[in-house]
């Protein structure tokens, strides 16, 4: 790092790094700069000159503070620390121009705008702008664009700031959308009007600082102060990201991302932002029981002494799925192992070591991908199972990281050395590599779930530890890793687990069929492949409706809080098991979140390490030959993944437009 320089911000001294910009170096000496283009995730534009600033000594007019960098200052005549001034009177007048400029064309329609009350524009117009406009011509407008059917457009509000076009470049990595024409007739648009094709557009509507660019689905349902905001995690996929959950009374009227450096930066997938209309339909909202081939609305007592009845004496299997909390798996392991029955978590068959941390969440964090210089994937196509988690592989392949990928071709939205569609490209890496400085091996679901998938983990592992590379094990499932930690596991996998069982209980697991046979328990929120082959429904909550602990891919414990609650007489997952274990006789030992949370941690100490990550000591699994056949991917359709997603009707008008797009007509040359 170079030497820090001593530099005055309004008579406060402060030594920052040379290379910072000096609207970086007012936000470390806590004065804040207005500005409209300058973001720091996107690169420089410096063509909104709302962030202006006087230098002392330096040329007669203001600076663009985003553009101008701190070794670029002239000390004083004596050698004293530069000086910058953010409030003087030359500022404030330049500020004003600014605005009164941007507002000539602005439309003024904060009444009837979306944006109204969370507007980047009207906030800053208050605080720096004038209260009168000297200009009386007509406005100008523009045509507004179709960018699909997430991102609602009104480009007569443009400031043409170019954050939008900058981010889907950048950071999304497509190349559908830019400025073109100059001076009045300059103004953002889409390539040849075409919809944008990215499973992170959404974040453009956080990024616009006006009300240009708006969320499709959300419009006109809510104002920003009617809403009770609360801060959770997402489970849609399995990195966790931190989100804002937003409802207007019991519904949740919006999802929007929080900053979480070494989690998800400030970015979140469409289907995490857009899933809400999903926890509004096909909802189980009341017990069911089968007789005589139909499903028949029952009441609580009914339903619990009824699954109570059916699961006495009988040989038990509990299947947790992609979206339970730690302690909902918790507590149903402890209900099934008490009765003599297994548990078991890898419903989609992965082949992930018991009780080896290293194995199943690997030695590397996400923000290491940052750092990393040679990125492996292995069996996984990032863009679909963690979008987000894609894009920080872009901006490292930006910065110079190459990436090599064993897998079927798919668009990652970078360059990728293509090493093999198969097992045998992964055994000719793993034994030439040698040592390489900063190396991360990252390994999917689609990798580790066919029959052979531990002698394909132990092939990346000994990848990883020639390299002397991180391993990182990308998992589709927001449950699977917190699952694995309290060992709800069964030696020889689903098969085993499910052998011989007369009663299966389903703990929302939704991915897999369940074969004609045993008797069926199923609980869970949604109506979907799971309930319909249940001889009895236990409705449970939603992510959004209940506390709960969710471990991401890289083994970090994130606390998810309650938003809302359950709809009609759904319960919490934890305790309509504890209800049950009471039916039978066999009560649970607690009768709080707390008190299990407390048991929980007790037997897994890591899990009380909210937010951190714990290191997980190396242990490379013995070395063993796989198949020959290439590798499948985990995610085949992005937005219907999960039960929430498949009865979401915008997850399936996305579904349908992708598809459509991947079987357009291609005309003859």
């Amino acid at each position: 790092m170079a030497e820090l320089r001593k530099i005055i911000i309004d008579g406060r001294e402060i030594e920052v790094d040379p290379a910072m910009t000096l609207i970086q170096a007012c936000e470390e000496a806590g004065i804040e700069v207005p500005r409209f283009c300058y973001h720091e995730r996107l690169s420089i534009a410096g063509n909104c000159r709302m962030c202006l600033v006087e230098v002392v000594g330096g040329p007669p007019k203001p600076a663009a503070s985003c553009a101008m960098q701190v070794k670029d200052l002239r000390p004083g005549p004596e050698g004293q620390p530069p000086v910058v001034k953010t409030n003087s009177p030359m500022v404030k007048k330049a500020r004003e121009g600014v605005m009164e400029f941007l507002l000539i064309n602005h439309p003024l329609d904060c009444p009837i705008c979306d944006q109204g009350g969370e507007c980047d524009l009207q906030d800053q117009a208050m605080a720096y702008g004038v209260d009168f406009s000297r200009y009386r011509e007509p406005k100008r407008a523009n045509e507004d664009l179709d960018l699909g059917p997430l991102v609602a457009t009104c480009m007569t509000r443009c400031i043409s700031c170019t954050r939008c076009v900058r981010f889907t470049t950048e950071v999304a990595g497509i190349s559908q959308m830019g400025q073109t024409g100059r001076g009045e007739d300059a103004e953002i648009t889409a390539y040849l009007g075409e919809t944008l094709d990215s499973n992170l557009q959404g974040n453009i509507i956080d990024l616009c600082p006006v009300g240009a660019l708006t969320s499709k689905p959300y419009a006109f349902t809510a104002r920003p102060w009617e809403l009770t905001k609360t801060e959770t995690i997402d489970v849609m996929d399995a990195l966790g990201s931190n989100i804002r959950v937003d409802t207007k009374g019991r519904e949740v009227m919006r999802i929007l991302p929080r900053n979480h450096d070494g989690v998800n930066e400030e970015w979140i997938s469409d289907k995490t932002r857009f899933v809400w209309d999903g926890l509004r339909r096909q909802r189980l909202d009341r017990p069911y029981i089968r007789e005589n081939g139909k499903l028949r609305p029952a009441t609580w007592p009914e339903a619990l002494s009824a699954a109570a009845r059916a699961m006495k004496g009988k040989q038990v299997a509990g299947l947790i799925g992609d979206l339970a909390p730690v302690e909902a798996a918790f507590a149903l392991k402890e209900l099934v192992e008490g009765l003599g029955g297994q548990v078991e978590c890898r419903v989609d068959g992965a082949r992930l070591p018991v009780g080896n941390r290293s194995a199943y969440v690997g030695t590397a964090a996400v923000e290491d991908i940052d750092t990393s210089r040679a990125i492996y994937l292995v069996g996984t196509n990032p863009r679909d199972e963690a979008p987000v988690l894609n894009a920080r592989i872009r901006k490292a392949w930006l910065h110079g990281a190459t990436v090599t990928r064993v897998g079927p071709a798919a668009d990652l939205t970078y360059d990728a050395v293509e090493a093999g569609a198969g097992r045998g490209a992964l055994v000719k890496l793993a034994t030439e590599a040698t040592p390489q400085e900063d190396a991360l091996v990252i390994v999917g679901q689609g990798a580790l779930s066919e029959a052979d998938g531990e002698a394909v983990l132990s092939q990346a592992m000994k990848l990883a530890g020639k390299l002397g590379a991180g391993l990182l094990v990308l998992h589709s499932a927001a449950a699977r890793v917190g699952a694995m930690d309290i060992g709800a596991v069964t030696e020889g996998g689903l098969e085993a687990a499910t052998a011989g069982a007369d009663v299966i209980f389903n703990l929302g697991a939704d991915e897999i069929d369940i074969d004609a046979g045993p008797f069926v328990i199923y609980q869970g929120s949604h109506g979907d492949r799971g309930a319909h082959r249940a001889d009895i429904i236990l409705p449970g909550a939603a992510y959004t409706e209940e506390q709960g602990l969710f471990v991401n891919t890289e083994g970090r414990p994130q606390l998810a809080l309650r938003a809302g609650f359950p709809p009609g007489e759904a319960k919490e997952n934890w305790a309509i098991l504890r209800a049950l274990s009471g039916e039978m006789g066999q009560a649970l030992p607690y009768d709080s979140l707390a008190a299990l949370r407390k048991r929980l941690v007790g037997m897994v100490p890591h899990l009380r390490m909210i937010d951190e990550l714990a290191e997980n000591e190396w242990q490379p699994l013995p070395e063993r030959a796989p198949a020959s056949a290439d590798f499948r991917y985990a995610v085949r359709d992005f937005y219907l993944t999960n039960p929430i997603a498949r009865a979401s009707q915008l997850m399936a008008e996305l579904s349908a437009n992708a598809r459509a797009r991947a079987s357009a007509p291609v005309a003859a040359e």
